[in-house]
């Protein structure tokens, strides 16, 4: 981390952003607007609020006693008023809501109109199988339209739904239905990627063989339709309903939905969002920070299965009236060039994406989107991971040019939005993601909640929470109150990072064991977990090293059983088992077989070690490595 930081304070090129960009920003006095945000935080966010629709307003803009936070208190509303109804009101109609794009070249267009439409048909259906508000409703669907349709119309009657990203496996499956306590489970049959079908259905019997909690599966066909099961529904039956159905009015703290995402232990949490705050928060960052209104042509390479995909896909958009494109498959398949076709056909004006694929643009090269007129962008937002100087300053120059401007951003799951991020107007010092955004009050403290001066390495913390950061974990609030508890009167991130003279920070990696693997955060414990549920493995250790292309790779470090069969390829069985266990996504890049690990005296494995001889670094302190 010292070799690394010495390097980011070096940096002197700072990059200005285009005149054609900047100049067009909606938000052009930050500092004002930033300074009255934390001042009048209360009337700050009461301003943006008022620009949606409420059937009760708020009899107190925020609350917040050192742990708990509620926002915009005895207000009711449906976050699905806002983002579909008051459109269709207001004459957009026949606007285009989201541009679907499939990996074959399907295309399928739904305008805020039919959407809304769509919408209510499943709600009818949801509410046809007694799903009722605060039931909880798993939605495990490929990246489809109706995969954001199951989203809205769970929102609709008050259901809360769960998104698991269609690529884990049934395990991962089943501990997020049995947590959430699932009374249905949205599915599809298949879904697509790299002109090969995922059996989707099938990941989906198996998590759901011999569970009480669920009590129907709503099957979405894509394929040649199978006989459904004694308790599968098909989604086709719903669309036959009634196209009508009346929101149903929540609390503004009501929850909207429950995201699992890694921690350091091997339960994943279920972080909890709510209707009011979320849609404040989600919605103003978009209009700001990420400068996209409803004339925009915004195209997101997330997932529904991630949070960008939630608010950047299915929430924020539809609640700034902007046409989305999005697209299932691979962004090099089937060809590399794909993804600047898509630029350049729908005249798209705003890009979400990873550093990952970045990297990737960066290492097939120039000639791609050389051969395309992308002239039509205007924003270019990156989030994730930290986005290194090298693809920043590539993408500027070879995608960006003088039209458009590369802008980092930092966030997580637990904060539901864009939180640290360098705006339109603000200049970009590479390796630093930029600035505390307008509600958001940041900064470096060390373990004893001491703040650090400019450019110290520390916790990433903040010092109080915004609309659209979570409420809670679901069904484990002890571990909820510890992030606030950890250092009194900060929430603490879980990254490390420093903060430089003009207020700019950079996120230097996680104070965890979480891995970030393509944008993905995958637990060390997640992976260790998997493979000592091997008959083979005795224990193991998994660290994460850098990696080009995904940010960082997943190495294993195993022990076997003095009993264990070894006749066959194990670093192979072991990754093949990793990848069954819990999805493609935390498929190991490296398995090594040790005969022990390093620890220390009271037993606890030495990841740090591990690291630093596979990159050959300095270990540091060793003094209580057991010998």
């Amino acid at each position: 981390m010292s070799d690394k930081l010495a390097t980011l304070l070096a940096e002197q090129e700072i990059f200005q952003p285009p005149q054609a960009v900047s100049s067009q920003a909606k938000i052009q006095d930050y500092t004002g607007i930033y300074k009255n945000s934390i001042e009048n935080n209360d009337a700050f966010w009461e301003e943006i609020a008022s620009g949606y629709e409420w059937a009760t307003p708020w009899s107190k803009v925020s609350s917040f006693d050192g742990v708990n936070h509620r926002w915009f208190e005895g207000a009711t509303t449906n976050i699905t008023i806002n983002a579909l109804d008051r459109h269709v009101a207001a004459g957009k109609k026949n606007h285009a809501a989201f541009i679907w794009l499939g990996e074959d070249g399907t295309e399928k267009t739904v305008t805020y109109g039919m959407l809304l439409a769509m919408v209510n048909r499943i709600a009818n259906g949801l509410k046809s199988l007694n799903v009722q508000k605060g039931d909880r409703v798993v939605i495990y669907m490929p990246l489809t339209i109706e995969g954001v349709v199951s989203m809205l119309a769970c929102a609709r009657i008050g259901a809360v739904h769960s998104v698991v990203y269609a690529g884990f496996a049934a395990g991962a499956l089943r501990t997020r239905i049995d947590d959430a306590g699932a009374k249905v489970v949205i599915t599809g049959d298949v879904g697509y990627r790299r002109g090969k079908s995922v059996d989707l259905k099938g990941i989906t019997d198996e998590a759901v063989a011999g569970t009480d909690v669920v009590e129907h599966v709503v099957v979405f066909s894509r394929e040649e339709k199978k006989p459904l099961g004694d308790k599968e529904v098909d989604w086709d039956s719903f669309l036959k309903l009634s196209p009508h159905c009346e929101a149903e009015l929540v609390d503004s703290e009501h929850p909207l939905y429950v995201l699992y995402t890694s921690g350091t232990t091997g339960k994943p949490k279920g972080v909890v969002h709510v209707h009011g705050g979320y849609m404040v928060g989600v919605g103003y960052h978009l209009e700001s920070y990420m400068d996209i209104g409803p004339d925009d042509v915004f195209l997101n390479m997330s997932d529904i299965g991630w949070v960008v995909g939630h608010s950047y896909i299915c929430y924020a958009p539809l609640l700034g009236g902007t046409t989305t494109v999005f697209r299932e498959g691979a962004p090099d398949t089937p060809d590399a060039g794909i993804m600047w076709d898509v630029v350049e056909r729908y005249g798209v004006t705003a890009l979400f994406t990873a550093p990952t694929a970045v990297r990737m643009w960066m290492r097939m090269g120039n000639e791609y989107p050389d051969a395309y007129d992308i002239s039509s962008l205007r924003i270019m937002v990156c989030a994730g991971e930290p986005l290194n100087p090298e693809a920043f300053r590539w993408a500027q120059e070879y995608l960006c040019k003088d039209h458009a401007y590369v802008m980092d951003h930092w966030w997580q799951t637990e904060l539901g939005g864009p939180t640290l991020g360098t705006m339109a107007i603000h200049e970009h010092k590479p390796g630093f993601v930029g600035r505390a955004l307008p509600g958001v009050e940041a900064c470096i403290v060390d373990e004893d909640g001491n703040e650090l001066p400019a450019n110290t390495g520390g916790l990433l913390a903040l010092k109080r929470p915004f609309p659209h950061m979570m409420r809670t974990i679901w069904n484990d609030p002890k571990r909820y109150e510890k992030i606030w508890q950890q250092v009194e009167g900060h929430y603490i991130t879980g990254d490390v990072a420093i903060c430089d003279e003009e207020g700019r920070f950079s996120v230097l990696g996680r104070a965890d064991d979480v891995l970030n693997v393509a944008g993905h955060r995958i637990g060390t414990a997640d992976v260790e977990s998997a493979l000592v549920s091997h008959a083979a493995v005795a224990e193991s250790a998994v660290i994460g090293i850098p990696d080009e292309l995904k940010g960082e790779a997943i190495v294993v470090f195993a022990v076997l059983r003095g009993d264990a069969d070894t006749t066959g390829d194990m670093p192979k069985i072991l990754s093949d088992h990793v990848r069954n266990e819990l999805g493609p996504i935390a498929t190991p890049s490296k398995v090594e077989i040790v005969s022990s690990l390093p620890k220390t005296r009271s037993g606890k494995i030495m990841r740090r070690l591990l690291k630093a001889q596979l990159l050959g670094e300095d270990p540091g302190d060793t003094s209580t490595l057991e010998t």
